[in-house]
């Protein structure tokens, strides 16, 4: 069988996935034109489109996926799951849905009052990634004076922006990696001297970690929401020994150090592996790879 990623680069995440595939199934790396060319009924697509860097949406290549899952294409992280991980609206949607933890929040419109939460509070893009242009606003004033500065920005204007209620920073963060419904990598991110957020494009330092259950549970309950296969989920702690969702990732990146017992590479791949063989009721396939 023939699982192809569907995304538009290289990432060393998707080399390194591609290149862990288990016996009894090839994995490819393809732009979404090539897989819609080259897939068919028997073969499968794994969704790793991930956010524009203009942060005003998707990598183009949804409908690719669209179209590949209505012509009878297993497709893990379809297009409907990598937005509900992409479009951090829909993501506090469907988690308040399930009932898990996550900090209120509210859209902000250009030319629209202002939504009704208390400051401190947290103003990102809908579509974002890396921390980019993510505020802490202190107080009503520091609000009034970001959303001035939004109208600048070419995403705010198509998209608008998240408020967000602020969970006290701790100086470190949980990403656990989840693919077929396990837990197959996780770090903690610690954020460098002086700056509130965990992102490693901002400067923090990654840390192997081994996750409580509660927070592995927390982890594959937000994956179910989305309907996502492969995703990454950032937890907080809560300050009372709980965690909150903060966000998802549908196209999370990760490297070796998130290794729980061995490759976690191998482990993800190993996971959805099984999760497409066993939905073609092949267990004879199943045990190959066991």
């Amino acid at each position: 069988m023939l699982l192809a990623l569907v995304a538009h680069r290289a990432t060393e995440t998707n080399v390194a996935l591609a290149a862990a595939a288990p016996r009894g199934l090839d994995f490819r790396l393809l732009t979404p034109e090539r897989a819609v060319e080259v897939l068919g009924p028997t073969d499968a697509a794994l969704g790793r489109l991930d956010v524009l860097p203009s942060l005003d949406g998707v990598d183009d290549g949804l409908w690719a996926l669209g179209s590949l899952a209505a012509r009878g294409v297993r497709t893990l992280n379809r297009a409907s799951a990598l937005l509900a991980a992409h479009d951090k609206l829909l993501t506090a949607r469907l988690l308040h849905r399930a009932g898990l933890p996550h900090p209120r929040t509210r859209l902000l419109e250009p030319g629209r009052p202002l939504p009704e939460l208390e400051t401190p509070v947290v103003v990102k893009p809908r579509f974002g990634s890396w921390g980019e242009d993510v505020v802490l606003c202190r107080d009503d004033r520091a609000l009034l004076r970001h959303v001035a500065e939004l109208e600048r920005r070419p995403w705010y204007r198509r998209q608008g922006a998240l408020v967000q209620e602020l969970v006290p920073p701790q100086g470190s963060d949980l990403r656990i990696v989840v693919a077929g419904g396990v837990v197959v990598g996780a770090i903690s991110r610690v954020a460098r001297r002086g700056e509130w957020r965990t992102n490693v494009a901002l400067g923090a330092s990654r840390f192997p970690v081994v996750p409580s259950p509660v927070a592995c549970e927390l982890a594959i309950r937000a994956a179910e929401a989305t309907g996502a296969e492969l995703l990454g989920v950032d937890l907080l702690p809560d300050g009372k020994g709980g965690w909150v969702v903060l966000e998802l990732n549908g196209a999370v990146d990760f490297t070796p150090d998130y290794g729980l017992d061995g490759d976690p590479f191998a482990a993800a791949a190993r996971e959805l592996a099984r999760l497409l063989l066993v939905s073609a009721a092949a267990p004879a396939a199943v045990e190959q790879i066991a």
